[in-house]
């Protein structure tokens, strides 16, 4: 962070993120689901194997399975044919087994030839390539171990962890209780879509954003629309999410103006800190607790709201489900844009991977960035960082965060 910055008592990105993180109690209850509605939930233990993977040595070819000691003696007698599914003999001396891949080992037999390396005359097979012992043998637990740890515990299932559990046995997994979230946004002058527009209103865009936010996170939600921009209003609705959620998100109305009551509303039931961070978009951000139940204030412009949602309500969530690794993934990229007037705070602009001109992939910013301008995130597949007073010219190396790695 830049003295400038420092000078006007902002935080740090860093110093807003350990500030949160330190704050995100573990969500301690537990439930077993189905492996097939374990998608996106988060492991509340570690899971080992019942068994090996694969449970016994297996073919890796279609081919003949043989004892390589028998190949120097001419052509081998098919003595049995094992397609997967199916148990095979013993291997008598001086014969081979027809296999497919997939197919147990039959006892004697030491090594796979492919078929493409045989020559067949009616019962008769000549292997025409030499063989050695333990080729295109899949061996019991080359995989996993029976007794090994398989998925550790705050593991996000993703669709290859549902595999990997299907593939022990495992039908049903444990997991942390999917976060329940109070929803709201404060404002007279917002209106929800398909009412007509009074003069002075807008369309309530965040509700939607941040519901999909959420949502995309596993969390349930519980949406309580707009609030009116009354005192009594938003402790009444504050009261009621309290005792339903494991944390109050919403967007606008936390500042000091006279139709702003979330600040006040908030610490008549509670306790709230403001923080003023060093970010662009989203300077101002809101945390705190309501009769106990966290509470997170977002910026009420619609950038902000995205931006600051993706930056430090994700990871907070993500840490009370047990996630440890809650940091989106930044990739390095080149420059396609000149930045030549830094701010004092660190900003994340809308950007996109394009190929410019030389056939070089780039990123490339939307050419309008302010915080209103909801198109943007729609446009944009991520976020490029312009560091706190860098001027960046194209060319550059900059950092870039896919919106893939704060979406889900």
């Amino acid at each position: 962070m830049n003295e400038k910055a420092r000078g006007q008592g902002l935080l740090s990105v860093e110093q807003a993120l350990e500030a949160l993180l330190t704050r995100a109690e573990r969500i301690v209850d537990r439930e077993e689901v189905a492996l097939d509605e374990a998608l996106g939930r988060v492991l509340a233990h570690g899971l080992a194997s019942p068994q090996n993977v694969p449970p016994h040595d297996n073919s890796a070819m279609d081919g003949y399975a043989v004892r390589c000691a028998d190949l120097a003696g001419g052509a081998l007698r098919v003595g049995q044919r094992i397609p997967a599914g199916s148990q095979g003999v013993p291997l008598e001396p001086g014969t081979c087994a027809r296999i497919f891949t997939g197919a147990p080992i039959p006892p004697g037999a030491d090594a796979v030839v492919m078929q493409e390396h045989c020559r067949v005359a009616g019962d008769q097979v000549t292997v025409e390539q030499p063989a050695s012992p333990g080729q295109h043998v899949r061996r019991a637990g080359e995989d996993i171990t029976a007794g090994a740890e398989i998925l550790a515990a705050g593991t996000r299932l993703r669709p290859q962890e549902l595999g990997l559990a299907a593939s022990v046995g495992l039908a049903r997994l444990p997991v942390v209780r999917r976060p329940r979230v109070a929803l709201f946004s404060t404002g007279d002058e917002l209106v929800a879509p398909g009412e007509a527009l009074g003069p002075g209103q807008i369309y309530n865009s965040n509700r939607y954003t941040l519901a999909g936010l959420l949502r995309n996170l596993g969390c349930e939600v519980l949406d309580l629309g707009a609030v009116e921009d009354t005192l009594e209003a938003t402790r009444e609705v504050l009261r009621r999410a309290a005792g339903a959620c494991d944390l109050i998100l919403t967007s606008g109305g936390v500042s000091v103006g006279e139709e702003d009551h979330v600040k006040a509303a908030v610490e008549s039931l509670g306790a709230l800190e403001l923080w003023r961070i060093a970010v662009k978009p989203g300077k101002p951000l809101a945390f705190g607790s309501v009769d106990g139940t966290p509470f997170m204030g977002l910026p009420g412009n619609p950038v902000s709201s995205f931006a600051t949602f993706c930056l430090f309500t994700r990871p907070f969530l993500l840490r009370r489900l047990g996630v440890q690794a809650v940091m989106p993934r930044v990739i390095p990229a080149e420059s396609g844009f000149d930045w030549t007037r830094p701010g004092d705070r660190r900003e994340y602009l809308r950007a996109r991977l394009e190929p410019d001109a030389a056939g070089r992939t780039v990123v490339t910013l939307y050419p309008n960035q302010g915080s209103g301008v909801l198109t943007s995130t729609s446009w944009a597949e991520g976020f490029v960082i312009a560091p706190e007073g860098q001027v960046i010219r194209r060319g550059d190396p900059v950092s870039y965060i896919p919106f893939a790695e704060l979406l889900s």
